[in-house]
């Protein structure tokens, strides 16, 4: 056979045209699953030196399914234990409101003791609350009008779009783990792939820009995920000495919380306002002071040191991609923007370093 005639710019143009072409139609067939792959890619990189450290013990079989199927099993339990606990709490609070709205409408609600210790406007609050809500007529006259505020067909819109969400986040969770499943089995060939693409497209420069990317998941995940998970676990002890109510609820939030930049003073916040509404102001001081040391310490010593060590970033342009990241790409932002961040950051350097010096 003859050999192919060399390639002209017009030839070159179309290939390349196609390519692209092909490249933006994948992405719109893809384009409602991409968050999904986003996560699961996310989560292997979390989690792929457990699953080194797994294979090195038990090495894979032929078919290379035990300890993909076991790993993308632990995530799930991870992520849907600790949901069915807080649905099942909240609906036992919710049966506990409920009890007590019925009880305000028939006995009026008694004045907090809390309000006589405010230091300002204790007389007024108290007067008004005698008023309005103290006695049965006055605060079924209030809940009446708090009733009639909520509209009957916004509530009915608002449960529909919430459980449509439901069904929509549930499906996406569940290619999330299916591609979570195939990368735990397949990722060594999937990374030499992309490592080879990286090269092959930009160079030495590309397969540096890759990794440094990788490395900054770790560091994100490490410096967000664990130090959050670390302030719930610290605080959820506080809750519990400091007798916060439903302290477990409590310090899962603030565990929650403290995963997003400045969240972790919102939800001790709430819980030194519980205290306070029990009576209990040195409590609330008490839960205050602790929140704000341990954020101080996490914030400013523990999470720059574990992000901006992996990533090679200023800790101000690691907070800089988180913040903008969430901005643009919810939760997945969290993540996302750092290892954006650092690769443009390192392609930066490089670029005013010189070609031929790489960053230490």
């Amino acid at each position: 056979m003859a050999p192919p005639p060399p390639a002209t710019g017009s030839s070159a143009f179309a290939r390349v045209a196609l390519v692209v072409a092909l490249g933006a139609l994948g992405l719109w067939v893809l384009h409602p699953f991409l968050p999904a792959l986003v996560w699961a890619v996310i989560l292997a990189i979390a989690l792929w030196p457990l699953r080194e450290r797994l294979v090195r013990i038990k090495p894979p079989g032929r078919h290379n399914l035990l300890w993909p199927a076991l790993l993308t099993l632990a995530v799930a339990l991870v992520i849907l234990v600790p949901l069915i606990v807080v649905a099942i709490q909240a609906a036992r609070e919710a049966q506990d409101a409920v009890a007590f709205w019925r009880q305000i409408e028939e006995q009026g609600w008694p004045v907090p003791d809390f309000v006589a210790r405010l230091p300002v406007g204790a007389a007024q609050v108290s007067a008004w609350w005698q008023a309005n809500l103290s006695h049965p007529q006055g605060s079924s006259e209030v809940l009446k009008r708090v009733d009639q505020s909520i509209n009957h067909s916004s509530l009915v819109g608002f449960g529909r779009t919430f459980g449509s969400q439901i069904v929509h986040r549930a499906m996406l969770f569940g290619f999330t783990l299916l591609a979570l499943f195939f990368l735990f089995r397949d990722g060594p060939a999937l990374a030499a792939q992309g490592l080879s693409a990286a090269r092959r497209l930009f160079g030495p420069r590309g397969e540096r820009v890759a990794r440094q990317m990788v490395a900054s998941v770790h560091g994100t995940v490490d410096g967000l995920v664990l130090v959050g998970l670390g302030e719930g676990f610290l605080l959820g002890v506080v809750y519990v000495f400091a007798g916060v109510p439903h302290p477990v609820l409590l310090g899962a939030a603030t565990a929650l919380a403290a995963m997003i930049p400045f969240g972790a003073p919102v939800a001790f916040g709430l819980a030194a306002l519980l205290a306070a509404v029990q009576g209990s102001v040195t409590a609330a001081i008490v839960v205050a002071v602790a929140g704000l040391v341990v954020t101080f310490v996490a914030d400013h010593f523990v999470r720059p040191v574990l992000i901006g060590g992996a990533t090679r970033l200023p800790f101000l342009w690691v907070l800089l991609g988180i913040l903008g990241g969430v901005e643009s790409f919810g939760l997945l932002g969290l993540f996302l923007g750092p290892a954006v961040m650092a690769a443009l950051v390192l392609l930066w350097r490089e670029y005013t370093a010189g070609d031929d010096q790489t960053v230490a």
